[in-house]
């Protein structure tokens, strides 16, 4: 296992599902690789993701390269803790090549050299390629809502939420009109007085048109892998449901309001200038990317997303990234897209780094 001042090919920050797509294809191309986790167990952010949380894909769309989801049926929908196995599983093909409980604190680039990573015990580990794979989900996004930062009642992402219990009748918010605001309010909407509140209408897609799932016909058509996906980020959000959803909704149960318009105290004031008390809001608001060992690198831009295209830094050559939304598809973020870009990405640091590696001889 490479210790402090070795160097390998590959250096993966992150050992989560794209992290771990990242390995497996470095091992592929016969690159040598460490994964560098700051948990002490892999799977990323599964583990923290709420209880009731199941995935929008079937089983049969839902691995990662070389091992398929396990299970006896393949048109189930697994749940969280289903994942979090998986992932455990799918780790432990790497061996020592995992490290866990270790926290990269910056990475750093010498022209000819390659990288050099330190982690938070001191400890530098050099590589002639970094993939950085951890994600968006490390940095929930936490919108600047008029009153939020005064609000005395309970304030949580849903990166935090994690089941209904604690919040059995009070009288609940939940911002947000993507799948995680609608599985948490219609969820909440059981034991507490719960309000879904967003800034449009909500946008409905089909979970098995026509009697087949979503997933089936995306990768049918190809639309799955095809570039146009990127564009997909500029169009609203859609909740996936094959009806339970929708009838919860459409039911009140909970209801839907446009956006309040101030938190005042422990009051809500909503867009029709009504008020009323509000014991908590919880925000399905989203993630941002989470790179701050990259800061001083020159690969980010200012509001810290990454300079990339497709995958491969535009400013830090041997610098790639997997698991960044849209970054070659409309699956690039999901288990079932990551390997892809896995691939993809692997690939192209290979020939890069072989190259510097030939002219530097």
């Amino acid at each position: 296992m490479p210790t402090s001042m070795d160097r390998v090919d590959l250096i993966i920050v992150g050992a989560g599902q794209s992290g771990l797509a990242a390995a497996f294809e470095a091992r592929r191309a016969g690159m040598s690789a460490v994964v560098l986790e700051a948990a002490d167990t892999p799977a990323g952010s599964w583990p923290r993701y709420y209880d009731s949380l199941r995935l929008f894909s079937p089983a049969r769309y839902s691995s990662l390269p070389g091992t398929p989801f396990p299970g006896d049926d393949p048109d189930r929908y697994p749940t969280r803790d289903e994942v979090v196995a998986y992932l455990a599983d799918y780790a432990a093909q790497f061996g020592d090549t995992v490290r866990l409980g270790t926290r990269v604190e910056s990475v750093s680039r010498t022209p000819g050299l390659g990288f050099t990573v330190t982690t938070a015990t001191g400890d530098e580990l050099r590589a002639a390629a970094v993939i950085a794979a951890s994600g968006h989900f490390g940095a929930p996004h936490r919108p600047p809502l008029p009153g939020l930062e005064s609000f005395t009642g309970t304030v949580l992402h849903a990166a935090e939420y994690q089941a209904p219990g604690r919040f059995a009748g009070q009288r609940v918010a939940v911002v947000g009109a993507g799948n995680s605001a609608i599985q948490i309010a219609v969820e909440l909407a059981g034991t507490a007085r719960t309000t879904l509140t967003t800034r449009a209408p909500i946008t409905w897609a089909a979970q098995r048109p026509l009697g087949r799932d979503a997933h089936w016909w995306l990768r049918t058509t190809g639309f799955d892998t095809a570039p146009l996906g990127r564009w997909l980020d500029r169009l609203p959000v859609s909740v996936i449901d094959d009806g339970p959803y929708r009838a919860a909704v459409d039911a009140q149960r909970p209801d839907r309001r446009p956006i309040f318009d101030r938190l005042d105290g422990g009051d809500v004031v909503w867009a029709d200038g009504s008020r009323e008390p509000l014991d908590a809001v919880i925000l399905a608001t989203g993630y941002r990317p989470d790179l701050p060992y990259l800061e001083g690198t020159g690969a980010l831009a200012a509001d810290g997303s990454p300079l990339h295209r497709r995958g491969l830094s535009t400013t830090v050559p041997g610098l790639g990234y997997v698991g960044l939304e849209f970054q070659r598809s409309f699956s690039s973020n999901t288990l079932r897209g990551c390997g892809r870009d896995a691939r993809h990405v692997v690939a192209a640091l290979r020939s890069a780094t072989r190259n510097q590696a030939t002219v530097a001889a």
